[in-house]
């Protein structure tokens, strides 16, 4: 079945190049673009594509995307459950079989920011966002001395910036840990969930997940940028700010100062540890698989193939994606935020995501895009 699978996915694709018009839509009218959402701002316009415009179709390795996409319809976007109920049922063998169900049930759209004058911007920006993992205890002791809060019930004590929060006497009493790096600290109050890595006397290792809880209401301003300013790092990855950290621990509590904007956590089980938080979408993110998106333009839900390239390089960055998230930042109709795991590399990676990006969406046949 593999090397026939592959055969018909190379004919498809080769006759689709031959062709001046090809498609793969049913005969018929054109299918109609989405529904425009009500919004001050640029509308995107899907406009229908070919399975051949997608670049690098065909080179990804889809059966490993397989779990994402089951896990996506967990709780699928409108118009999806026909799709999901076969994809449960039709279990592919590799992934060329994968790349021909989804080419039999899903049509592509390619994604354009209208920018009223007719153009139709088709590259947006992609950038990398990861699951901090920090060393931690739940004592205050050695290294560990920045603490984590649960959120106070108190408005008063909630707003307090970050500077006025260590070591007020009410609020030692929601010091849920401790971590070792003040500016890993930083990154999972950016980031808004985590993992904590706890040793404990016998040498044994648990791990934990915080999540959002909420935050002090404070402005955000960027520790990263004043450092910059001042000529005290070099770059802003977190590696670099961390060793920073280490040389300089009397000008931390004053550089961290400059951010008064403080999140809250809660803690909860960390499940199934393969896979990251729950985004927007409500279902666990994977890594490199999961995307957050600008909802007033795609739905959660909603699956993409990306086209950009690998962080600080050429090499091409071409896969299938699902929408699962969303982002302050994330804004605009050609724009993803991909999340790529925990841990340092993860770090490195997110840190150094800043490419030119194209995005298409997949849709099933039976049905129309719907507004988000």
């Amino acid at each position: 079945m593999g090397g026939w699978a592959r055969g018909v996915l190379a004919a498809i694709l080769g006759s689709l190049a031959a062709c001046s018009s090809p498609t793969l839509l049913p005969p018929g009218p054109a299918p109609a673009p989405p529904a425009q959402p009500a919004a001050p701002r640029p509308a995107p316009r899907w406009v229908a594509a070919d399975w051949k415009d997608l670049p690098g179709w065909g080179g990804d390795d889809l059966l490993a995307a397989w779990p994402a996409l089951l896990g996506n319809c967990q709780r699928p976007a409108a118009g999806w459950a026909e799709f999901c109920a076969r994809a449960a049922l039709q279990a592919p063998g590799d992934a060329t079989e994968a790349a021909l169900l989804l080419m039999k049930h899903l049509r592509p759209w390619r994604i354009a920011a209208d920018g009223g004058n007719g153009n139709g911007e088709t590259t947006g920006l992609l950038t990398g966002y990861f699951e901090p993992q920090l060393a931690a205890s739940r004592q205050r002791q050695g290294a560990f001395q920045w603490p984590l809060h649960a959120l106070p019930a108190d408005p008063t004590l909630r707003r307090l910036p970050r500077r006025d929060i260590d070591g007020h006497p009410r609020l030692v009493a929601l010091e849920l840990a401790y971590v070792d790096d003040p500016f890993g600290l930083l990154q999972l109050q950016i980031q808004g969930s985590g993992r904590l890595v706890m040793r404990d006397p016998a040498g044994g290792e648990r791990i934990s997940r915080v999540a959002y809880a909420g935050h002090n209401d404070q402005p955000f301003q960027s520790v990263a940028r004043a450092l910059l300013d001042r000529g005290e790092v070099a770059d802003a990855t977190p590696r670099t700010l961390s060793d920073w950290a280490r040389r300089n621990p009397a000008k931390v509590r004053e550089a961290l100062a400059v951010n008064p904007r403080v999140v809250y956590f809660r803690e909860e089980a960390l499940g199934d540890a393969a896979t990251g938080p729950r985004g927007a979408q409500g279902v666990p993110l994977t890594p490199g698989r999961s995307v957050a998106v600008d909802r007033a333009f795609i739905a959660l839900g909603t699956p993409l193939w990306l086209d950009s390239t690998e962080p600080l390089s050429t090499t091409p960055l071409r896969r299938l994606v699902l929408a699962q998230d969303t982002g302050s930042a994330i804004t605009g109709a050609v724009r993803a935020d991909l999340f790529w795991g925990w841990g340092e590399e993860a770090a490195l990676q997110a840190s150094r995501t800043r490419q030119p990006l194209r995005l298409w969406a997949l849709w099933p046949v039976e049905g129309r895009p719907a507004a988000p």
